[in-house]
């Protein structure tokens, strides 16, 4: 079967293959305002309904994604070859999101009484504003949407999704699930459509929010049409999070985080941990420790049960990353296990750590998305700060040591929207998800994210 999709379709391509599954075309123009017009209307209905009946169904969507468990996951594992037991853990995870949502937000959305100078009476309540849009990537394909759709429908907003090009079967199957669960047709719409058209449908009056996670240069474009239409935007743009090891850090513990911190998804994972800054005094044993780790993993068939490590979602990706490992290499830097793409049709990467990457690289600022590590010696806890901050990113990052209170203390030091202790980053329902500088803007999950896309309406009843 043909390998290359039609232009201006949605594509499946399985990437453990090469194999073409299924084409889906673009919407016309036309498609595009009646989308818009349908969720223009869905909206005066649905933000009416009572928010415990809004609720209920994003409970129902849970349910329904944990029923289906099986058959979403293999979507995902067919379209961007996540191995399935990630696959799996991702559903888990969505469905928690809708549930967390369902479980809250009658209480996120009471009233909140503010304590003010004068008599009376003034309260703060939060309502919805209208259609939004996300235009949402493919690395986690169901965690991405749910992020951004169970608040917002909670709230009462009402949802349209822009999928990447190479995961449409996921995308439909999202809109069943939610469908099914009993959401009104046009309260989430899918639109397959293009960068063009999702212009338009920010600009257009009736749309009131953009929500995007993706590159820089997508960020920057969706930025601008959004600031010159006077939209709201919550951008999620990747990042290069750093993973400090300090001299007094468990070591076993260190490492073998540092390979699930890395090897995630594939490495295809924004808050993965992409830079790993090493005090001198534990540089050496940590690095050899890590080498022979990385070197033991190997890509295998995303649908056995066993693997752990699949293909990246496209031969695009591996293009890209290899790019990136080729420039740091030509210029001094060591590919000190893996580097060199495998032949055959599917678009795996071995797992790579590079040693001796420096200013000026490409691989020094660059999101490296994949499974490429970066190890750096520092001389001082100090100068490992500096280095985990000398970075155009700013979204999540790892500190390891033995003294809690003094990791608390560098905390405060670290650039970024999240600073885990003693762990790599995780994403959970009730966790504040964003971060800082060329990371993005705006936050997502917990209560934070139901507020993003909202009015914060302020009643003020005067004393008589």
């Amino acid at each position: 079967m043909r390998e290359r999709p039609t232009v201006n379709t949605y594509a499946s391509i399985n990437p453990a293959t090469g194999e073409h599954i299924a084409e889906f075309p673009t919407l016309t123009d036309a498609e595009v305002q009646d989308v818009l017009a349908h969720s223009a209307a869905a909206y005066s209905s649905w933000k009416q309904t009572p928010v415990r009946e809004r609720a209920s169904v994003l409970q129902r969507a849970a349910d329904l994604h944990r029923e289906r468990t099986e058959e979403l996951a293999a979507i995902l594992t067919l379209e961007m070859g996540k191995p399935i037991s990630e696959a799996r853990a991702e559903v888990a995870l969505v469905a928690a999101i809708y549930e967390y949502y369902a479980q809250n937000g009658e209480q996120f959305l009471e009233d909140e009484k503010l304590d003010f100078k004068g008599e009376g009476e003034a309260i703060v309540r939060t309502e919805p504003i209208g259609p939004v849009v996300g235009i949402m990537p493919w690395n986690f394909p169901y965690y991405q949407v749910a992020r951004f759709a169970a608040p917002n429908l909670v709230l009462g907003n009402t949802v349209i999704v822009k999928h990447a090009r190479n995961c449409p079967q996921a995308a439909l199957a999202i809109q069943s699930v939610l469908h099914d669960a009993g959401l009104p047709r046009d309260a989430y719409l899918n639109a397959f459509a293009t960068s063009g058209q999702v212009a338009d449908m920010i600009a257009d009056r009736r749309t009131q929010g953009v929500s995007l996670t993706g590159s820089e240069k997508a960020g920057a474009a969706v930025a601008e049409v959004a600031g010159r239409n006077l939209k709201k935007y919550v951008l999620e743009l990747g990042g290069a999070d750093p993973f400090i090891v300090l001299s007094d850090a468990d070591l076993d513990k260190a490492v073998t985080d540092a390979v699930r911190g890395r090897m995630y998804n594939g490495g295809q994972a924004c808050t993965a941990s992409k830079r790993f800054i090493v005090v001198d005094d534990v540089y050496d044993e940590f690095t050899r420790r890590f080498l022979q780790a990385m070197a033991g993993q190997k890509p295998g068939d995303p649908t056995d049960p066993a693997t752990t490590f699949g293909p990246l979602a496209s031969r695009a990706s591996v293009e890209e990353l290899q790019e990136l490992v080729d420039d740091a290499v030509s210029q001094g830097a060591a590919a000190t296990t893996g580097g060199n793409v495998p032949g055959g049709r599917g678009a795996f990467f071995p797992a790579t750590v590079l040693t001796g990457v420096k200013p000026g690289m490409r691989a020094y600022t660059e999101e490296l998305f994949g499974p490429v590590a970066v190890v750096y010696p520092a001389t001082s806890t100090q100068e490992a700060i500096e280095l985990a901050n000398d970075s155009p990113f700013g979204l999540a990052s790892s500190i390891y040591t033995a003294d809690v209170d003094r990791a608390r203390e560098l905390a405060k030091q670290i650039e970024a929207g999240m600073v885990w202790i003693n762990s790599i980053s995780r994403s959970a329902p009730d966790l504040p998800f964003g971060g800082i500088k060329r990371s993005g803007v705006g936050r997502e999950l917990a209560r934070f994210g139901l507020g993003e896309f909202a009015n914060k309406k302020l009643v003020r009843i005067p004393g008589i």
